[in-house]
């Protein structure tokens, strides 16, 4: 039987309520964060950004489930699902996507369930941060 990242239910690390984190953290497993980030968050697995949670900056993860805030871009391929206690003020690429009733979002939102088209889209959006452009301008906001 394979591995599936998915169906993994044990977390590895927490950041929990009253933590607060400044820096880029790179974690290998899933992580829940309760807590305060000022940094960008990255791990292969899932993340759990719980309702008291606020992260100032990018979050990369196989898959996302936000309930906090994010104040910039979530890259997640396998999913993202931003509950009614969530706001993202950035861009989401995916290739799946849900949202509860009453969510901020603020920021481009490119949810594909096609391999290729996912690639193209975070092609995209990796060239646009190298030149200092924002993904969501291409979208015709900002």
């Amino acid at each position: 039987m394979a591995f599936n990242p998915l169906e993994d239910v044990s977390i590895n690390t927490i950041i929990g309520p009253g933590s607060f984190i400044r820096g880029s953290l790179a974690v290998s497993g899933f992580i829940r964060v309760d807590g305060d980030i000022d940094g960008n968050l990255d791990t292969p697995s899932r993340v759990i950004i719980g309702e008291g949670a606020r992260i100032k900056g990018n979050v990369r993860s196989l898959y996302a489930t936000i309930g906090g805030v994010v104040q910039g871009d979530v890259i997640a391929p396998e999913g993202v699902v931003v509950l009614s206690s969530g706001m993202v003020l950035g861009s989401i690429i995916t290739k799946r996507l849900k949202v509860d009733e009453d969510v901020i979002l603020n920021g481009a939102c490119v949810a594909v369930n096609d391999q290729a088209r996912f690639d193209a889209a975070l092609a995209e959006y990796n060239n646009r941060r190298a030149l200092g452009e924002s993904f969501a301008s291409r979208m015709g906001r900002s």
